[in-house]
């Protein structure tokens, strides 16, 4: 096996992104040029028809101005984990719905590498566009194995990478070709990137942070790093009972984890030295259960009863959180205030998503949001529209909060990119 492309830039770990700028479609000739563009069309199937097409649409302006601009596209994307060639991972079933979206036919090869590609090319024909096999049939794809990144490069003339949600990942289809051919971010990834440097690089302040969910231990690293970067940090769901805890607060029956007390009293120490505010739940909707339709009672933290669960925040937690978005310039939010997804306990999420959406729509802050919850969460509040950003690039979207460096961003950047093959 040939030796793996050098990623020790996706090892790396720094405050913020990488030094640079990033080259993009205005960097790049793609007139009369084949062009490999990676898209992620790892996108929900019911049935064999697309569910959410959302990440296919935000590819679209990327793929028309390629087209506008005399290049033939050659879309490449992982689908699933398969283990070898499985049938039910086939990106076949996944061009009807990018062929919708794009207003014109789309071609599809039973490969991503070799004679069947050679074949489907010398009949596509220029402004054309041919869907390849999903990459992740080849397991030199997530070995970053130079010699399958080789394969995929003899199809293109140009790399466009458009898939941030895969960014975090240092596979050949998102950084080993990018040393390959001369190569930059789609519009997409342009637009993702734009939007999380205006908050956290350069951001209008004051700059407000949401961040929510269950366990601290999932987000500790995201607390980290925003303490350098925010005014107020807001801390959510079933992750605040543990720094109520550091405070000496009883959170009766609620989850919590007490193991993680002593970091988060340090992180809390580490905030007033840095001048950041930490916002904790003033007061909590709280029930027996979880459970639909349960009984509730309200009450003031510090004050739960022994036999009752936090689930949401209360009414004077949303007034208070209100108030301080009135008085911000820029939101950026990941997790949830509450189980939002058992009703009534929503109601906090739901209550500060429509004042960010009104917020946004007058034109006094600039939100930018993003997680799987939280997308969820801004879409069930029908709030998502109104965000200045909503970000579908999970993983990726999460490991640059917590200030790491993605290796399919890092490689795009003006100082390392590839000049040519």
């Amino acid at each position: 096996m040939a030796a793996r492309i050098d990623t020790a830039l996706a090892r790396q770990v720094q405050a913020g992104p990488p030094a640079g700028r990033l080259r993009t479609l205005d960097d790049v000739d793609v007139t009369g040029k084949r062009v490999l563009v990676r898209v992620d069309l790892n996108v929900p199937l019911e049935g064999g028809t697309v569910r959410d097409a959302t990440r296919i649409d935000r590819a679209v302006p990327t793929l028309r101005e390629i087209l506008a601009r005399g290049g033939t596209v050659i879309l490449l994307s992982h689908f699933g984990r398969p283990k070898g060639r499985e049938p039910e991972a086939s990106l076949r079933p996944v061009g009807a719905a990018v062929a919708a979206a794009l207003g014109q036919a789309v071609a599809f090869c039973d490969d991503c590498i070799g004679g069947e590609v050679k074949r489907a090319l010398a009949g596509l024909g220029s402004g054309r566009v041919l869907l390849l096999e999903n990459t992740r049939f080849y397991p030199g794809e997530e070995r970053n194995d130079p010699q399958f990144a080789r394969a995929l490069a003899a199809s293109g003339d140009v790399f466009v990478n458009d898939a941030f949600s895969a960014a975090h990942r240092a596979h050949a289809s998102t950084e080993g070709l990018a040393r390959l051919l001369p190569a930059c971010a789609g519009r997409a990834m342009q637009a993702e990137i734009e939007a999380l440097e205006s908050v956290l690089e350069k951001p209008e302040r004051p700059v407000v942070a949401v961040v929510g969910g269950a366990k601290v231990s999932t987000k500790l690293p995201i607390l980290k790093h925003m303490l350098g970067k925010v005014d107020h940090l807001v801390i959510g769901g079933a992750m605040a009972n543990t720094f109520l805890l550091a405070q000496g607060i009883a959170v009766g029956k609620s989850l919590a984890e007490p193991a993680l007390v002593s970091q988060a009293s340090e992180l809390m120490a580490r905030a007033r030295a840095k001048g950041c505010h930490i916002v904790l739940p003033v007061d909590a909707v709280c029930a027996p259960k979880l459970e639909a339709g349960v009984a509730t009672v309200t009450a003031d933290i510090g004050a739960v009863p022994a036999d009752q669960m936090m689930l949401d925040a209360g009414p004077a937690t949303i007034e208070r959180l209100s108030g301080l978005l009135a008085s911000a310039r820029t939101l950026l939010w990941n997790g949830p205030l509450g189980a939002f997804e058992t009703a009534p306990f929503g109601r906090a999420t739901f209550a500060l998503a429509q004042e960010a959406g009104r917020l946004t729509a007058d034109g006094r802050l600039k939100s930018v949001a993003g997680g799987g919850d939280t997308v969820a969460a801004l879409h069930a509040a029908g709030a998502a529209d109104r965000f200045t950003y909503v970000s579908t690039a999970g993983g990726a979207f999460l490991e640059w909060l917590e200030g790491r460096v993605l290796p399919g961003v890092a490689v795009l950047m003006h100082e390392t990119t590839s000049q040519g093959r």
